[in-house]
C-alpha cells in the first residue's frame, strides 16, 4: 500500500516494535478483545514482525483466521519463524502486499491498522480496499502513533478517509501512547 519505500518502518527496527515493554504498555489482548472473537477471520495489515499476529490467533481460535499481511518479505519472515511449531500455522495466512494494492479480496470481520496508515501514500485508495473486503457490521480498529509522527490534523484526515470509504466512527478506545478509532461498516 506504499508507493515510497523510505516511508515505511524498515526491518532494522522490528526489534522495537515487539518487546516485552511495549506487550506491557500496550498489551495485544486488552486492546484487541473488545473486536476480535472466536471464529472471525480478521486482517492484521501492516503486521510487520506480528506483535499483535499471535494474540489474534489465539483469539479467533481453530476455526478463524488471521491474514498477515505485510510489504516486506523480511517482516513475514519474522512471523513465519514465530508460528512455525505453535500449531498456528494453519490459521495464519501470511500474505505480502504490494506496493498500491493489499492484495486480499477474501472477505473479513475485522481488520488491525496498527502504526501504519501514515505510511500509506494513497489512503483513499486503501480505506476503499478495506471497505470492498469488511463484512458488513465489521470493523476497524486504526491506531497511529503520537504527535511527533501523526499530527492532530493528520489524523482527522485519515478518519475522514475513511469515512469517504463508507466507514462510520464507532468508538475512540483510549490506547497508551497512541491516537486511535473504531470504524464500523454498516
Amino acid at each position: 500500500m506504499h508507493n515510497r519505500k523510505r516511508l515505511v518502518c524498515p526491518v532494522a527496527c522490528a526489534g522495537s516494535l515487539d518487546n516485552r515493554i511495549r506487550r506491557w504498555l500496550q498489551d495485544p489482548q486488552k486492546i484487541l478483545a473488545p473486536y476480535v472473537k472466536e471464529g472471525m477471520k480478521v486482517l492484521d495489515l501492516g503486521c510487520g514482525p506480528g506483535f499483535f499476529t499471535l494474540t489474534l490467533a489465539r483469539m479467533v481460535g481453530e476455526t478463524g483466521k488471521v491474514f498477515a499481511a505485510d510489504l516486506q518479505d523480511e517482516m513475514l519472515q519474522k512471523v513465519k519463524n514465530r508460528i512455525q511449531g505453535t500449531g498456528f500455522e494453519s490459521r495464519i495466512i501470511l500474505h505480502r502486499s504490494e506496493s498500491g494494492s493489499m492484495g486480499i479480496s477474501e472477505r473479513v470481520d475485522f481488520v488491525l491498522l496498527f502504526y501504519m496508515v501514515h505510511e500509506v501514500s494513497d489512503k483513499e485508495r486503501l480505506f476503499n480496499q478495506i471497505f470492498s473486503i469488511v463484512q458488513p457490521d465489521g470493523q476497524v480498529l486504526m491506531v497511529e502513533p503520537p504527535f511527533f509522527h501523526v499530527s492532530r490534523k493528520t489524523f482527522k484526515e485519515e478518519i475522514a478517509f475513511a469515512q469517504e470509504a463508507g466507514f462510520t466512527v464507532a468508538g475512540r478506545p483510549n490506547i497508551f501512547f497512541s491516537k486511535s478509532v473504531v470504524f464500523r461498516k454498516g
